[in-house]
């Protein structure tokens, strides 16, 4: 019979959590299906997921969920619809976050809108959950992007912070949750500001000035 240290090395499990079951109501259009690049903006953030190489991907619709489910390709996502979508980011994330594998061991957070949120920092983030708590300092929880003009997307989250994630109400609840839990949070250095989300029309010809400049 092997000893413990002939057993293979336990794989390590991730998720990838898209939000994209907005109403878009101060944009007045479905911002998920807005035309971007070759495709529409939530192609662009699946792109991104599938990039990632995470081993479960769940999407989460409400507003316009037909339309992005006879639209978009979401092959490889578990698609989860969230009828109470009026409630705010809170709302999606406890519905995504029920389908996820009970092995699951971190989770990154993603936004429909938010189409130049790059794969490589979602990568990072994960590593630094894997690898953290070195030295005297506790494991981190949490792992949020650091760009030059603050905090943003994606986050990451190891499997003890789930139930807090899935517990949280309201729309920038997931911020409250990194503010009362700073012992938690660790902080990946990214280089440039804040990809921009969509909620308005401004915003979306800055996230299309922000790609032309990019090409």
């Amino acid at each position: 019979m092997p000893s413990p240290s002939e057993h293979p090395p336990t794989k390590h499990r991730t998720a990838g959590l898209i939000l994209a079951a907005g109403a878009s109501r101060r944009l007045g259009r479905p911002k998920q299906l807005l035309p971007y690049g070759p495709g529409v903006l939530l192609d662009a953030v699946l792109a991104a997921a599938r990039g990632c190489g995470f081993d479960q991907t769940v999407l989460v619709l409400g507003g316009s969920a037909a339309g992005v489910q006879s639209m978009v390709d979401t092959t490889g996502c578990e698609v989860v619809l969230n009828p109470a979508f009026g409630g705010g980011c809170s709302s999606s994330i406890a519905a995504g976050a029920a389908a996820l594998h009970p092995d699951t061991d971190t989770v990154v957070l993603l936004l429909g809108d938010q189409p130049g949120v790059r794969a490589e920092n979602a990568r990072a983030l994960l590593e630094l959950l894997v690898n953290g708590g070195a030295g005297s300092r506790p494991a981190p929880g949490i792992a949020v992007c650091r760009y030059d003009d603050g905090a943003g997307h994606p986050l990451a989250f190891t499997r003890r912070m789930l139930p807090e994630l899935a517990a949280l109400h309201g729309d920038k609840a997931v911020w409250k949750l990194l503010e009362q839990r700073p012992d938690d949070v660790v902080e990946l250095r990214v280089p440039g500001p804040v990809p921009p989300d969509v909620d308005t029309e401004e915003d979306y010809r800055r996230v299309l000035a922000g790609r032309e400049a990019s090409l």
